[in-house]
C-alpha cells in the first residue's frame, strides 16, 4: 500500500518528506541510549585517525579556528519523526579529513563518543559536505541533551547516525558496526529509502 504525501497545515503536500515519517513541527525530541554526560570543553579533543596519513587531534579552542560553516533543512530520525528548518554550525567534516589525509583504501569510518557509543558510516557518506561537527542550533550552544557541546551531524541519513559527544572519527578499510548498527539498525540509513533494520 503506497503511503500519502504528508498535507501540512495549509494543505500543502509535503514532497520533502521521506516515507514512513511525519513532521514533528517545533518539538526536538530527545532520544539517548546512555546517560546524558557533562563534558568540560577544556578538556575534551576531536581526534580522526586510523588509516590516515596524520593523525590529528584538535581541542576546543583549535577547533574554533576553523572555518564555521552551517547546515540549514531538515533531519530525520528512525523512529519515523523528521524536523525541517533546523539549523546547526560547526565545522566541516571535510576540513578534518583533509588534514588528517587519508589513505588509499580507507572506506569506512567508526564514529565515537565520549560515552563510548559508537556507529558507523561509509566514508563517502561524510565526504562532499555532507557532515559537521556541529556545536550550535538555531545560534545557540547544542544543548547538552542534543548531544552538547557537540556532535556529529549527518543530516541525509537517519540521525542515529549523527552521534552525540562526538571526540573520535577513525577510518578503516572495512565496515565495523556501531551500538545501533550491531542492535538491529541498517548499516547506513538512508531515510528515501527506509533503511532503518536489517535486510530493508
Amino acid at each position: 500500500m503506497a503511503l500519502r504525501p504528508f498535507v501540512g497545515k495549509r494543505g500543502r503536500q509535503r514532497t520533502d518528506l521521506p516515507p514512513g515519517q511525519y513532521d514533528v513541527g517545533r518539538d526536538f525530541p530527545v532520544l539517548t541510549a546512555e546517560v546524558t554526560p557533562r563534558i568540560d570543553t577544556a578538556r575534551w579533543t576531536m581526534t580522526v585517525d586510523g588509516l590516515v596519513e596524520r593523525p590529528t587531534t584538535w581541542s576546543w579552542d583549535e577547533l574554533h579556528q576553523l572555518p564555521e560553516t552551517a547546515y540549514e533543512g531538515p533531519i530525520h530520525c528512525v523512529t519515523t519523526w523528521s524536523k525541517f528548518d533546523t539549523s546547526f554550525a560547526g565545522i566541516g567534516v571535510d576540513v578534518l579529513l583533509d588534514a588528517a589525509r587519508p589513505l588509499p583504501g580507507a572506506s569506512h569510518v567508526l564514529a565515537t563518543s565520549t560515552t563510548g557509543y559508537t556507529t558507523n558510516l561509509p566514508l563517502d557518506h561524510l565526504r562532499g559536505g555532507q557532515a559537521w561537527i556541529a556545536w550550535t542550533f538555531d545560534g545557540k550552544p547544542l544543548p547538552r541533551e542534543h548531544g552538547g557541546p557537540v556532535r556529529l551531524l549527518v543530516p541525509h541519513l537517519y540521525f542515529w547516525t549523527s552521534a552525540k559527544w562526538i571526540t573520535r572519527l577513525t577510518l578503516l578499510d572495512h565496515d565495523e558496526r556501531g551500538f545501533w548498527e550491531r542492535n538491529g539498525y541498517h548499516d547506513l540509513g538512508d531515510p528515501w529509502r527506509e533503511q532503518r533494520y536489517w535486510g530493508d
